[in-house]
C-alpha cells in the first residue's frame, strides 16, 4: 500500500488508518477476533491505528497493545487521544494539563509502550485555555512521552486559534486534524480542510462511511439495520429527523452510482474521501473480519472526473445533511442562556 507524508512531519502513512473504535465492548468484545483483525490490517500493508482512551473505557487501547506486542509496534504509526471522561471525578476529563499529564501515562500502560506517536486532543474544551493544553503537549514531547500533537473535530476557528497560540507562546503545534468526513458529512470542505492546508497540517477523517450509512445496508426497499451505534446516538439515525430522511435518499442514489461504476458503495465512499487533496488517511473502523475486508481495497481505487461530478449533484459540496453529524456542538449552540441577555 502506497503512503503519504503526514502534514509536514515527514512521517509517511498509509491512506487507509486502522481505527480501533470497536474494538471492545463498545463493538467487537472478543479481544482475540479483534487482535486478529488487526494483524490482517498489518498483513495488507496499513501502518497506521488511531485509538482513543475513551473507547471501550481503555479497553480498545488494551487490545491494541495485545495485537502490537512481538515487535509489530514499532513498524506502526500508533494514535490515540484523550478528552472524554475516564471516571466520576469531574477532573478526570477534558484538556487541563493536570489531566493530560496524567492520562497520557494511563494511555501508555494500557497500551504497553514508551511513547506514542501522535497524541489527539479528542474535541475543544471551552473551559481550558488553549495555551494550556499546548504547554502540557510541549512538555509531554520535550519527556519523549508523544511524538507529536494533534486536534479532533475542531471547527476551523480553534484549529486557527491554536497555531497562533503556539506560535505566539512557542509552543509545539498541532500537526494534523481529525475531522468526520464522507459523502454525506461535507461540510469541513468550507473551512477547515482548507485551513488545515493553509497551516501545512495532516488530515485524518473520521467517519468515511457515515457510521454505516455507505455501508450498502441503508437502502429504501430494506428494513434499517440496528446497531449500538445508533442506539448510542439516535439522532444520527431516527428517521423522524429530516437530515436522516435526506441521507437515507442520498445512500440510494449513491448505490445506484456505484453499481454503474462497477464498485462497492464502500469502495466509493473511501475513494472519495481519500481523493480529497487535503485529506492524508481515511480512518476505517471494522467490527468483524468481513467488515475490514470489504473496505482495504478501497486504497486502489481512483474515481473519475465524472462519478465526482455526479457525487456532486447527489450532495453538495460543502454541506452536511444532517447537522448532527459533525460531531462537534459549540457551546453557544448548547446553551441557550450564551445567546440571550438576561
Amino acid at each position: 500500500m502506497q503512503t503519504r507524508v503526514l502534514g509536514s512531519t515527514g512521517v509517511q502513512v498509509t491512506p487507509l488508518c486502522l481505527g480501533a473504535m470497536m474494538f471492545g465492548s463498545w463493538g467487537n468484545p472478543d479481544h482475540d477476533e479483534s487482535v486478529r483483525i488487526i494483524w490482517r490490517a498489518l498483513e495488507a500493508g496499513i501502518n497506521f491505528i488511531d485509538t482513543a482512551d475513551v473507547y471501550s473505557a481503555g479497553e480498545s487501547e488494551q487490545i491494541v497493545a495485545k495485537a502490537l506486542a512481538g515487535g509489530r509496534r514499532d513498524n506502526v504509526v500508533l494514535a490515540t487521544k484523550a478528552h472524554g471522561a475516564m471516571g466520576a471525578d469531574p477532573n478526570e476529563r477534558g484538556n487541563s494539563r493536570r489531566w493530560l499529564i496524567r492520562e497520557c501515562e494511563n494511555s501508555l500502560r494500557r497500551l504497553g509502550i514508551d511513547y506514542i506517536d501522535l497524541y489527539q486532543i479528542h474535541r475543544p474544551d471551552p473551559a481550558t485555555d488553549i495555551d494550556e493544553t499546548l504547554a502540557a503537549l510541549s512538555d509531554l514531547i520535550r519527556a519523549g512521552k508523544i511524538l507529536y500533537a494533534g486536534s479532533s473535530t475542531y471547527p476551523a476557528e480553534k484549529i486557527v486559534e491554536a497555531q497562533w497560540a503556539a506560535q505566539r507562546r512557542g509552543r509545539e503545534r498541532f500537526v494534523c486534524e481529525q475531522p468526520p468526513y464522507s459523502i454525506l458529512v461535507r461540510g469541513i470542505e468550507a473551512d477547515v480542510l482548507p485551513t488545515c492546508q493553509s497551516y501545512g497540517m495532516g488530515v485524518i477523517s473520521w467517519g468515511p462511511l457515515a457510521s454505516g450509512w455507505l455501508s450498502g445496508g441503508y437502502r429504501k426497499d430494506t428494513e434499517l439495520p440496528s446497531s449500538r451505534r445508533s442506539q448510542r446516538l439516535p439522532h444520527r439515525f431516527d428517521m423522524n429527523v429530516p437530515g436522516n430522511q435526506l441521507k437515507l435518499e442520498a445512500a440510494e442514489q449513491l448505490a445506484r452510482l456505484a453499481a454503474e461504476a462497477g464498485l462497492s458503495l464502500i469502495h466509493l465512499a473511501l475513494a472519495f474521501v481519500m481523493n480529497h487533496p487535503a485529506v492524508t488517511a481515511a480512518i476505517i473502523g471494522p467490527r468483524t473480519m468481513e467488515h475490514l475486508e470489504s473496505q482495504l481495497g478501497a486504497a486502489d481505487v481512483t474515481l473519475p472526473a465524472d462519478v465526482l461530478d455526479r457525487i456532486d449533484q447527489i450532495v453538495p459540496p460543502g454541506i452536511n445533511l444532517n447537522a448532527a453529524d459533525r460531531g462537534y456542538q459549540p457551546p453557544a449552540l448548547a446553551d441557550a442562556s450564551l445567546r440571550r441577555r438576561s
